[in-house]
């Protein structure tokens, strides 16, 4: 500024000094009001400078106070959203676990009341079989005992009345129909004990293949109930483990994704 005031009255002198009207008071006039001139608009300037600083620190001020609030809005709304996401997941995974656990809980009451039914059924019909088996070979006996019974009755009854006749025919042929008759009752008392022995043995092996046969499917029903409860328990397991598994996972899933989105938030 003052190098200006020089310079505007070298300025000035220099004009006066040309012109023949040369005044100093005039001189010194003008140079007051150059210089009041330039003070003016140095302080103007000063001002303008003052109040775009001011202005400048004021916006700056409301730009970091709205960054400020808009960082603190967002931190809130992504904490809100990871705690709503984190209860959500947390209610998802305990409503699974529960369904989980009450569909095991059915398969296996089901399981076991199939079984217990099962066993109970292949019960009654095991003894049902042994009942109605015995009672035939029972049946059975008693018929070929009375049959042979019968036919021995019959046939000694018949020979005695064969040898009173032939000995009150002739008394010389009765010592003949008397061996006869001897000889024919042995033969058919013979006869009679080789069918009595031949049906008891048919009974006795009909008997043992029919115990056989109920042991049998009895071996086989019981074999095929623990392969059923065997299967049934392993599925239940596996279906247990997988939805446990799958669980597991989607909670997994969920607390990975909602880190990644917090920290691309920051």
């Amino acid at each position: 500024m003052k190098k200006m005031v020089i310079l505007s009255t070298v300025t000035a002198v220099l004009l006066t000094t040309a012109s023949a009207e040369f005044s100093f008071g005039d001189m010194f006039k003008d140079m007051k009001e150059a210089a009041t001139s330039m003070s003016k608009d140095a302080k103007d300037s000063v001002t303008s400078v003052k109040d775009g600083v001011v202005e400048t620190s004021k916006s700056a001020e409301r730009t970091v106070t709205n960054v400020s609030s808009d960082v603190k809005d967002s931190s809130v709304k992504v904490s809100d959203d990871l705690k709503t996401a984190e209860v959500s997941t947390s209610k998802d995974s305990r409503d699974s676990v529960v369904e989980v656990a009450g569909d095991t809980k059915d398969a296996i009451t089901n399981t076991t009341k199939d079984l217990k039914d099962g066993a109970t059924t292949a019960s009654k019909d095991m003894k049902d079989a042994s009942v109605a088996v015995s009672k035939d070979a029972n049946d059975a006996t008693k018929t070929l005992s009375a049959d042979a019974t019968k036919n021995v009755t019959t046939v000694s009854t018949e020979a005695t009345k064969n040898v009173t006749t032939v000995s009150n025919d002739a008394t010389a042929t009765a010592k003949t129909a008397s061996t006869d008759a001897t000889t024919s009752v042995k033969t058919a008392t013979d006869s009679a004990t080789d069918t009595a022995k031949t049906a008891t043995k048919e009974a006795g092996t009909a008997t043992k293949d029919a115990t056989t046969a109920a042991n049998d499917a009895v071996k086989t029903g019981t074999t095929s109930i623990t392969d059923a409860t065997k299967t049934a328990t392993t599925e239940a397991g596996t279906a247990v483990k997988t939805a446990a598994d799958n669980a597991s996972d989607v909670s997994k899933t969920t607390v990975d994704s909602a880190s990644d989105t917090a920290k691309d938030s920051k």
